[in-house]
């Protein structure tokens, strides 16, 4: 679901480290740019531990309505987020959600989701994708994509070349999750959800490789036009 434009979900990055805290808003922002993103690392006097003040600070800035997602670095960091959340009112404890998911991949999945205007369930289930990918038997790549063949009624595909140098690593993955995201139509691409960065990260497109986009909605040619379109485009790279 889609969140009101003024209600979008804040993201609270919690960690030991105020600079792993702070470097986390740096490079999600790279990714999404407008999503409300905050950073509390580190002790009251900039040490290594956790502040609640830090904490609560954070999630009373990240919240405008929409809910907030708190990840977390280590357990104790989880306990401090656990009593900031339960100092606030009741009705604002129930917007408040502490994922348990990987801060790095996580945080950045969650934030991209956040930056599309996800609503709260959305934001934690992108954040929760990540411990999918970095499971120890993750499922193979394309397994999924059920418009491979041709017994699909009404399935539809469309295969491009990356001519960016670097292919989709982070900025243009996220560019390309954006516009996949505003359309209702489902899409994957070679194989998988054309919505997940993380899944389209995990692919290791580099220049020259062949990109399948695909659905089995027949009303999705135009989604795939644009997102053929901007894959063509290089994405403004040389």
């Amino acid at each position: 679901m889609i969140a009101a434009s003024t209600q979008r979900v804040g993201i609270v990055f919690v960690s030991h480290s105020e600079k792993i805290a702070t470097g986390l808003v740096e490079l999600a922002r790279q990714m999404a740019p407008t999503a409300h993103l905050f950073a509390a690392g580190g002790t009251d006097s900039g040490g290594i531990g956790t502040s609640f003040d830090k904490i609560s600070d954070a999630i009373t800035a990240a919240d405008t309505g929409g809910g907030v997602v708190i990840l977390c670095d280590l357990g104790s960091a989880i306990l401090t987020a656990e009593t900031a959340r339960d100092f606030l009112d009741e009705t604002v404890q129930l917007r408040v959600r502490i994922v348990d998911a990987p801060l790095v991949e996580g945080g950045v999945a969650a934030a991209v989701a956040a930056e599309t205007g996800g609503d709260l369930d959305a934001v934690m289930a992108a954040a929760q994708t990540s411990l999918q990918l970095t499971s120890p038997n993750p499922s193979p790549v394309g397994d999924h994509d059920t418009t491979a063949g041709a017994s699909v009624s009404g399935a539809i595909a469309r295969t491009v070349i990356l001519i960016n140098k670097d292919g989709l690593h982070a900025r243009p993955a996220a560019e390309f999750v954006n516009l996949a995201s505003s359309f209702s139509v489902p899409i994957t691409v070679n194989g998988t959800d054309a919505r997940s960065l993380l899944s389209i990260m995990s692919l290791g497109l580099a220049r020259g490789s062949s990109v399948r986009l695909a659905s089995t909605d027949p009303s999705a040619g135009p989604a795939i036009t644009a997102l053929a379109d901007l894959l063509e485009s290089g994405f403004g790279e040389d």
